[in-house]
């Protein structure tokens, strides 16, 4: 299994969003990502470098210090380390584009702001409201996402809260209305999600696997699975105005980006 090493002086966090995304276009190679935050000693960085060269593992750095930078690339070509600069060349050109110096402090993309205060309280909205679990709060979602048991609904609502949106999410089951606050939602906020039958026995088989539940249990049977996800699109049947997003195959990045695109579209007007 080859390594990727991910330096940086802040949290690492955007660039292994970044080498995540990459790599997710080589499914069928298995890579061992590993990440090194707030690095900013040379003792630390000629130590992970050291290393990189024993794995021979591709290094992906986010350093804007130029001073800490310049001591990072002389150690990668001293130990012929392979490596990806994601920020230099950036901040270079901005720098020549425009006519100012960089400040060169690290983690400002982290600071302390409003916009930080805001994805904080949309994490926290979404906790609160996931699984249907808060229906009075509905109406005050910036999105809502409905589908049935396991088509990404929690895993959708935590990324796209981490873009300072509120999602709520509202599970469909057979036989239960969904709740009347789903009626208060503005259309353009709310999005259906469906998914295949066949990748979703798949994933309720493994649940139930882990669970210690019987195969066999309706939740993760072919009948009773077609049957919701035909009980789900007469809901959206009856709501045209929803768009329907099929998650099947998709990574989270993936459904999330079709989403935000959408919702920029038709709540912010943004072509």
């Amino acid at each position: 299994m080859k390594t990727i090493m991910i330096i940086s002086d802040a949290t690492g966090e955007t660039a292994e969003r970044m080498v995540r995304a990459a790599t997710l276009q080589f499914k069928d190679t298995p890579v061992n990502i590993r990440t090194y935050s707030r690095v900013r000693l040379e003792t630390e960085v000629e130590q992970l470098i050291e290393r990189a060269a024993e794995l021979r593992a591709l290094v992906v750095f986010t350093v804007v210090n130029p001073e800490e930078r310049d001591v990072l690339l002389t150690l990668i070509d001293r130990h012929n380390v392979e490596a990806v600069d994601l920020i230099g060349a950036l901040i270079g050109k901005l720098a020549s584009f425009l006519g100012t110096q960089p400040s060169g402090v690290p983690g400002l993309l982290h600071a302390l702001d409003a916009d930080y205060f805001r994805r904080m309280e949309a994490v926290d909205f979404a906790v609160k409201n996931d699984d249907g679990a808060e229906p009075r709060n509905l109406p005050k979602a910036d999105l809502v996402l409905v589908g049935v048991s396991r088509t990404s609904k929690t895993p959708l609502s935590t990324y796209l809260a981490q873009r300072g949106l509120k999602v709520a999410n509202v599970p469909l089951v057979m036989g239960v209305d969904p709740p009347e606050q789903l009626e208060q939602v503005a259309d353009n906020r709310v999005y259906g999600l469906v998914i295949q039958p066949d990748n979703l026995v798949r994933i309720r088989q493994q649940r139930l696997k882990h669970l210690g539940m019987p195969a066999d249990a309706s939740y993760g049977t072919r009948q009773h699975i077609e049957k919701e996800i035909g009980y789900s699109r007469e809901i959206f049947r009856k709501h045209p105005n929803w768009p329907v997003i099929d998650v099947t195959n998709k990574a989270i990045e993936e459904t999330a980006a079709d989403i935000l695109r959408l919702y920029k579209q038709r709540v912010e007007g943004v072509v």
